[in-house]
């Protein structure tokens, strides 16, 4: 397990920004969700496996559908 540390900011807002270096050490690619848990004096923020958003861009659509004209496409007989 690798500990790195660095020292960041608490804006007025109660914002961070998670460096570059912590991020990749984390395995945080990408925005998404994470997990936040708070202990006396401790906060731990782990990120969340996204199943849906893993799948993102990885299957490509032959023949998208207009969507002005999806209900063309719909069968309502088996309504």
């Amino acid at each position: 397990m690798s500990l790195m540390e660095s020292l960041v900011t608490i804006t007025p807002k109660f914002q961070i920004h998670l460096p570059v270096e912590i991020r990749k050490v984390a395995g945080i690619k990408t925005h998404g969700k994470v997990s936040i848990k708070a202990q006396k004096g401790k906060i731990t923020i782990t990120p969340i496996k996204d199943r849906v958003g893993m799948l993102a861009g990885k299957y490509k659509v032959k023949k998208p559908l207009p969507v002005d004209k999806i209900r063309d496409y719909i069968d309502y007989s088996k309504w």
